[in-house]
């Protein structure tokens, strides 16, 4: 590997340990807490026959005090509030909010007067044409339960709302053993005139998520898929689309023609509204600042039900974990077109999803991500090994022209020109590609950038134990010397503060030192102030990813002892001995010298 090259891989590096260091050391601000108006709640007029937007306006009534029906499912449980028919109260069976054993169950919708802010899903029909709002159920409308049953796999539960003028409205719901709810939505006519009205699901978040992380790697509000097309836009952005009293922008309007899905995420939870595949519906996102709502709804083609007919509307809503074999069975089983992709998969997406299914396949098979993520890559390593090899052969006779180079250096002094016509013609007497030791490098570092999204994004890391005190592979290494390195039952600094970053644990400290070995085997480049930079370049990225997710250095850490084992082996096969220590023991010499005189 020439200068020229060395001060390629030499400027990226550094390039990213100040992207690294600069988000450690000042993370985006923290969004200001966003006062929640618990009396306000979403009415959606009709749609106008220009755009078919469901806007968003203030109701005075509250929804406290409701009558409730349970949700007693495999891995939800929850309620579902007889005002306004909303599903607002759910959680998560197998999630807890920390790895502490004693810690709450995540809570995904919450109800209007609760702790958490608001978040919930509600159904209805926009009236057109003669009928008036008081004639279809609103999001205060007090509906009666058939039955009393909880809602319950194989259980539905049936809610009737009768409006006295002569429209019965009816919605059942059912859920699935996961995270699905189905909805149908249906009105019987049993008036002399034939009506015209729009049914409409709604998600709609008061104010930000009590666990938004605002990070730039994840996207974090709303996502949609129209017809094949993925669509997100931040809560930030959200914003721009204002619908209230004084100040009306556009909202955000796209017409799906067959397949498609619109909601809000987080990084590991979703809700999701789900249009019937194969039907057409209108998708909008919008914001209403007066009561600070984040709204995202459906709204499905217009029916006309003539005296005497019943007409219904079916679509299916999504809450829950976004895990990779549920949302692909919802996928591949129901026609969720592009269900998958609910996972944030970045701009490597052609990586992150092979990485991801090759790990979940793994982990299948041993049970234990730690492990996993090692054996990945082994595997990874072993497809690139024909390139490494040439990689690592043509490095090790570029080790073994070291000495030739340092004399080309001496003779030709100043002179740079001179030097590279020397060393590029030594290279082809001796064969030797100096440009070959970079292509793995290059591509290691998608690879590195595929696997760190797979750690932060996918919830399957998420809490998962390796062994000793590492019990979640998504957050950093919770061992310091504050711990004594895990053997104290006192916690490390809090990850993110000046303390943490320098009071490192076990894994970066191995990272380092993998690293440095590694590092040991390449030829030194022969400008000094190049050579003091790569020597000091692993214990700065020793510090730098110490505050990674403990699965990345895991995978980092193999990495190093299996390209470190590869290289050394290639390099004795070539008849070069490595000398690991040659530097400290000539470091070590030179004191002694100085000393002695």
């Amino acid at each position: 590997m020439d200068d020229q090259n060395k001060n390629l891989i030499l400027a990226f590096a550094l390039s990213l340990m100040v992207i690294i260091v600069w988000f450690a050391m000042f993370p985006p601000p923290e969004p200001a807490p966003q006062e929640t108006v618990a009396q306000e709640q979403l009415v959606p007029p009709p749609a106008t026959p220009e755009s078919g937007v469901a806007d968003a306006s203030v109701a005075d009534e509250t929804a406290t005090g409701t009558v409730r029906i349970g949700i007693d499912s495999p891995r939800l449980t929850g309620t579902i509030s007889l005002t306004g028919g909303r599903i607002d109260d759910l959680q998560l069976r197998d999630y807890r909010e920390t790895t502490a054993p004693d810690s709450d169950i995540v809570h995904l919708l919450n109800p209007v007067g609760g702790n958490r802010e608001p978040f919930y899903a509600l159904y209805g029909w926009s009236p057109r044409g003669a009928l008036e709002f008081d004639h279809v159920p609103g999001p205060n409308t007090i509906w009666e339960q058939v039955g009393d049953n909880a809602l319950s796999p194989g259980n539905p539960v049936t809610l009737r709302w009768d409006n006295d003028q002569g429209l019965i409205f009816t919605r059942v719901i059912t859920i699935d053993d996961n995270f699905l709810f189905n909805v149908t939505q249906s009105v019987e006519n049993q008036t002399n005139t034939t009506i015209s009205l729009d049914p409409y699901g709604i998600l709609a978040q008061h104010g930000l998520p009590d666990d938004l992380e605002n990070f730039f790697i994840s996207h974090e509000g709303m996502i949609q898929m129209a017809d094949g097309s993925l669509t997100e836009d931040s809560y930030k952005n959200m914003r721009g689309y204002r619908v209230s009293d004084s100040e009306r922008t556009p909202a955000s309007v796209t017409q799906v023609e067959e397949n498609g899905w619109v909601g809000l995420t987080g990084k590991y939870f979703m809700a999701a509204l789900i249009g019937e595949p194969g039907h057409g519906f209108t998708a909008v996102s919008q914001y209403v600042p007066n009561s600070d709502i984040y709204q995202t709804s459906i709204r499905q083609p217009t029916m006309t039900v003539a005296p005497g007919q019943t007409a219904e509307s079916s679509s299916m809503l999504f809450a829950g974990a976004k895990e990779w074999s549920v949302i692909r069975s919802y996928e591949r089983e129901m026609g969720v077109d592009r269900f998958v992709d609910a996972i944030d998969w970045g701009w490597f997406f052609f990586l992150t999803k092979p990485i991801f299914a090759m790990l979940y396949f793994i982990n299948g098979i041993i049970g234990n991500m730690g492990w996993s993520i090692l054996v990945l890559t082994l595997l990874i390593k072993a497809v690139l090994l024909p390139l490494a090899w040439k990689s690592y052969v043509s490095m090790a006779r570029m080790k073994e022209l070291q000495p030739e180079m340092l004399a080309m250096k001496e003779r030709a002094g100043d002179d740079r020109q001179k030097l590279q016509q020397e060393m590029m013609k030594l290279y082809k007497e001796k064969k030797v590609n100096p440009a070959a030791g970079c292509l793995p490098i290059l591509l290691q570092i998608p690879i590195f950038f595929s696997l760190y999204k797979v750690i932060f994004v996918t919830i399957d890391l998420r809490h998962a134990p390796w062994l000793w005190v590492f019990n979640d592979l998504s957050a950093p290494d919770p061992t310091s010397i504050v711990n004594l390195f895990g053997l104290l039952p006192w916690d490390a600094p809090h990850p993110g503060s000046i303390m943490a970053l320098i009071l490192i644990g076990v894994l970066p400290l191995m990272f380092g030192f993998t690293m440095w070995l590694q590092m040991r085997l390449n030829p030194a480049p022969t400008d000094p102030m190049q050579a003091t930079i790569f020597n000091w370049m692993p214990w700065v990225f020793m510090f730098v990813m110490g505050s990674f997710a403990s699965g990345l250095l895991i995978y980092w850490i193999g990495n190093n002892v299996i390209t470190f084992s590869q290289q050394y082996l290639i390099m004795r096969l070539n008849g070069t001995k490595p000398d690991l220590f040659g530097n400290i023991r000539q470091t070590i010499s030179r004191k002694k010298g100085g000393e002695a005189k």
